[in-house]
C-alpha cells in the first residue's frame, strides 16, 4: 500500500480496501473540518476587522516592522515543531508582501522542508527505544492510520487540518519509504495555494 504508483488493474482492490477500512469516510470528515477551519478563521479575522481592529492595518505594520527572514525563520520552527503556528496565519501575512505568491511559494517550500525535518527527527528517535516507545504511544492514531492508507495519509496530513509535522514524524517513527515520503508531502503545496485563493481575496 506504500507505492506512490498503482497499476489500473490493482484500482479496483485498492478501492475495496479503502472502504473496507472506512478511509472515505475519515477523507470526508478531515475535508469537512478543513472547510470549516477555514470558514471559522475568514469569520473570526472579519469579527475582529469589523469590530476591534483593522486587520489589514495590522498585516501591513507586520510587512514593514519585520523582515522575511525573521518570518521566513518562525514559520520554520513552527513546521518542524509539531505545528505550533497555524499556516494561515502567515499566508494572511504573505497576502501583503510585496510578492505575495513568491513569499506564499516560500512558505509553502518552507513547510515542506520542516515536514522532512520532522520525518528526519522521528527516523532519528526510532533509534532510540525509550522514546520511540513514548512517542508512538503519542501518535498513535497517525501511525495506524499510517499503517492502514500508507501515503494517502500523508496527502491528507499535507492538505487538511491534520499537523503536517506530526504526520511526518510518524513517518520516520515507522521508516516510511523517504522517496514516497517526498512525493506523497509535495501536496502541502496544493494546500497552500487552495487557502491562498480563499485569504488573499480576503486581505
Amino acid at each position: 500500500m506504500n507505492r506512490f504508483m498503482i497499476r489500473t488493474n490493482q484500482i479496483p482492490v485498492l478501492h475495496r480496501y479503502y472502504k473496507i477500512t472506512r478511509f472515505y469516510q475519515f477523507l470526508k470528515s478531515m475535508a469537512g473540518k478543513a472547510f470549516w477551519t477555514i470558514f471559522i478563521f475568514s469569520a473570526i479575522i472579519l469579527g475582529l476587522e469589523y469590530f476591534l481592529i483593522d486587520i489589514n492595518s495590522l498585516l501591513n505594520r507586520l510587512v514593514t516592522n519585520f523582515n522575511e527572514i525573521t518570518v521566513f525563520f518562525v514559520f520554520l520552527i513552527s513546521e518542524t515543531l509539531l505545528g505550533l503556528l497555524p499556516p494561515e496565519i502567515f499566508i494572511a501575512w504573505a497576502s501583503k508582501s510585496e510578492s505575495a505568491w513568491f513569499s506564499l511559494f516560500v512558505l509553502a517550500t518552507i513547510s515542506y522542508v520542516g515536514g522532512i525535518v520532522s520525518y528526519l527527527i522521528g527516523l532519528a528517535i526510532s533509534r532510540v527505544a525509550v522514546v520511540k516507545n513514548y512517542l508512538e504511544n503519542k501518535v498513535k492514531t497517525h501511525i495506524t492510520n499510517l499503517r492502514r492508507w500508507g501515503g494517502f495519509f500523508i496527502f491528507i496530513g499535507a492538505t487538511l487540518p491534520i499537523p503536517h509535522s506530526v504526520v511526518s514524524m510518524a513517518s520516520g517513527l515507522i521508516k516510511f519509504s523517504f522517496g514516497n515520503y517526498l512525493l506523497w508531502a509535495l501536496f502541502r503545496y496544493l494546500r497552500f495555494g487552495l487557502y491562498a485563493l480563499v485569504i488573499f481575496r480576503i486581505f
